[in-house]
């Protein structure tokens, strides 16, 4: 079969399709047919309903859906004749002047494009690096520590200050007028952990049991309160309990409520140590990453399909209103998301997936099984039943297809470094921690 390919413009194609109106007629009475002996209608018995009957109920919707599946057979049969990689569906409309016999349809669709990455000899990418130190181990044990303390009542005399734990009743003004979620009782904070403003942390400290304060505080702009935000209110706070934290000693008791298996200081050292350097792995994997990426996103040349990138624009948008949906937003389903939101996103994510598709297949950078399970042991390892967690990978084909897709992206990571000019920069172990992904 010869097909007719007309390039309208970029990768926007149209081909042609005639079918035979005698075929699509045959197929019609085959249907109507089949459906005669099932059908049921008022005033016949199953089976009886006479053909022009269920021809003239039927008639049209049986003849709609043969003629689209005969065209999409004819479509994806010109399609592989013509050696075609078809991005998205097709739109298709009934074509004027067709011969004698014929029906004649245009087909409008996008392939997807050509992608030429340059030398990667050529890119930049900085590589970060970092290291567990001592002080890192300290300031988790300090933070395991905080998880386990006790707190114990403070002398009546006493002041509140940093580390105690408070129980307040407090009342906010805006104008001189309540606001909600501006009033508590018995509300418990630890002061200067961040857990409260710092005008609020400033007014508490110092106070006795029994004492009050009233203190101004304004509201950031980007407060999570909207209604506040940006707002200045009058506050007045009272507290009614101030108790002293107690910390657990560093010992081997502590490292025993931990789980630690060598319950003494040097395995608890030993085995957080451990848990760091995975977390610091991860953590300069994804960086690393995400830098390959925008080089080899910056060093490819090729068109975006539209079809594509309205498809993961729509993906994008039905997270989006899901996300809403859990937060409990009432309507969630029907809440206004302009397409232009997610679009600069989702070209990426298309660019950088097509990329990615290139080099991998010019490369042979797929995921190897020994690779897919290396993968698994490690995710599994800090689990404490290690090899259940890999068996529950292993029992399904979608998170068996999630863990070869980090594979891939770590050989095209690991390829492009060992081609691009690479640039080494050592971060610190609370830079790395702070830094998003």
């Amino acid at each position: 079969m010869t097909v007719n390919v007309e390039t309208l413009e970029k990768l926007e194609r149209k081909i042609t399709l005639t079918l035979p109106v005698d075929a699509i007629k045959t197929e019609v009475d085959s249907r109507l047919k089949k459906l005669a002996r099932t059908v049921k209608m008022d005033g016949f018995r199953p089976g009886k309903v006479p053909m022009n009957v269920v021809a003239q109920r039927y008639g049209y919707s049986v003849h709609y859906e043969v003629v689209n599946d005969k065209v999409g057979q004819a479509f994806s049969q010109a399609a592989n004749e013509a050696k075609l990689r078809v991005a998205g569906q097709p739109r298709i409309t009934e074509k004027e002047g067709a011969p004698e016999g014929e029906v004649a349809f245009d087909a409008v669709f996008e392939v997807f494009p050509e992608v030429k990455i340059n030398d990667l000899a050529g890119a930049t990418v900085e590589k970060l690096s970092a290291d567990v130190s001592d002080e890192a181990i300290d300031k988790t044990i300090d933070i395991l520590r905080k998880q386990r303390r006790t707190f114990a009542q403070r002398p009546a005399d006493a002041q509140a200050q940093d580390g105690d734990r408070v129980t307040v009743d407090f009342e906010g003004k805006i104008d001189g007028e309540p606001f909600q979620g501006g009033k508590a009782d018995d509300f418990q904070f630890i002061v200067g952990e961040g857990q409260m403003l710092k005008e609020f942390e400033d007014a508490v400290r110092g106070l006795k049991t029994g004492d009050s304060r009233t203190f101004p505080l304004s509201f950031p702009a980007d407060y999570h309160g909207k209604d506040v935000a940006g707002k200045q209110a009058d506050f007045m706070v009272t507290v009614k309990k101030l108790e002293a934290g107690n910390l657990p000693e560093v010992n081997e008791a502590l490292a025993k409520s931990l789980g630690i298996a060598d319950a003494t200081i040097e395995g608890l050292r030993a085995d957080i140590k451990k848990n760091l350097e995975r977390e610091v792995k991860f953590r300069l994997l994804a960086r690393n990453k995400n830098a390959v990426m925008d080089a080899l996103v910056a060093n490819a040349e090729l068109d975006l399909p539209n079809a594509s990138v309205q498809g993961e624009i729509e993906r994008m948008v039905e997270g989006a209103r899901a996300e809403l949906k859990q937060r409990g937003i009432k309507d969630a389903d029907k809440a206004p998301i302009p397409d232009e939101v997610f679009r600069p996103q989702a070209e990426r994510r298309v660019r950088l997936g097509l990329v990615v598709a290139e080099l991998v297949r010019a490369n042979e950078l797929q995921a190897k099984p020994e690779q897919i399970k290396a993968h698994v042991d490690e995710l599994a390892a800090s689990y404490e039943k290690p090899a259940d967690v890999v068996r529950w990978y292993f029992s399904d084909a979608n998170r068996l297809a999630e863990v070869e897709a980090v594979v891939i992206e770590n050989n095209v990571t690991d390829f492009v470094l060992s081609k691009a000019k690479v640039t080494d920069k050592a971060v610190s172990f609370d830079e790395l921690m702070a830094q998003q992904g």
